[in-house]
């Protein structure tokens, strides 16, 4: 099993990065978005859940993202949280059924944070992008996916987004293998990662 970390900014394009090694390997590979393992604030009002910095790690429930890639490295099938941008809730009814792949890839802006999630990958790629590009995604993105309007996009920006980057998502950009500029638009730096993922997938059907 490989297990692919990528990282980068909010609106970066890392969903571009994801989707295009997806089409590639196919069957082959498993996508686990790091914004399913947002910790559960049923506790809090809507109000308060909506004011929340989701930019920040101690947002993320680590432990549980740890513990359910350490179960596929060893074969075990796991129950994926489902996660509400409206509500801003975990599901207490619904997961995701996710089995091992021989490719599984972590998602999100915040997965180089933390130093044990980092030792579960065996590579870590970083999608880099101008900030003017990125907010530029942010703000079609929310505004057009989760129903918020542009003011309390630019606002969220300012008030968390951009500090959060400064703080913890740029600094962890130096723990990559593989910096991919340009965002999702870099097709050279995707081709070289694509290249050591079907390297390893021919190992492993020769040995097979």
């Amino acid at each position: 099993m490989l297990i692919i970390g990528i990282a980068g900014g909010t609106g970066a394009g890392k969903t571009t990065v994801v989707s295009q090694i997806a089409n590639r390997i196919k069957d082959h590979v498993v996508v686990i978005p790091q914004d399913s393992y947002y910790k559960d604030n049923s506790h809090l009002p809507l109000e308060e859940r909506l004011e929340l910095n989701f930019d920040h790690p101690d947002s993320i429930d680590f432990k549980l993202l740890i513990k359910h890639l350490k179960e596929l490295r060893a074969g075990k099938t796991v129950d994926q949280p489902v996660y509400s941008y409206l509500t801003c809730l975990r599901s207490t009814t619904e997961t995701v059924k996710v089995a091992p792949s021989p490719i599984i890839i972590v998602e999100g802006i915040l997965i180089f944070t933390c130093p044990e999630l980092r030792s579960c990958m065996d590579i870590k790629v970083f999608v880099d992008a101008d900030a003017d590009d990125r907010l530029g995604r942010v703000i079609t993105r929310d505004n057009i996916e989760r129903g918020r309007s542009i003011e309390k996009v630019l606002e969220r920006y300012d008030k968390t987004v951009k500090p959060m980057h400064l703080q913890f998502i740029e600094p962890s950009k130096r723990y990559a293998d593989i910096i991919i500029p340009q965002g999702g638009h870099n097709q050279v730096a995707i081709d070289i990662l694509l290249a050591s993922i079907e390297k390893f997938l021919y190992k492993k059907n020769a040995k097979a």
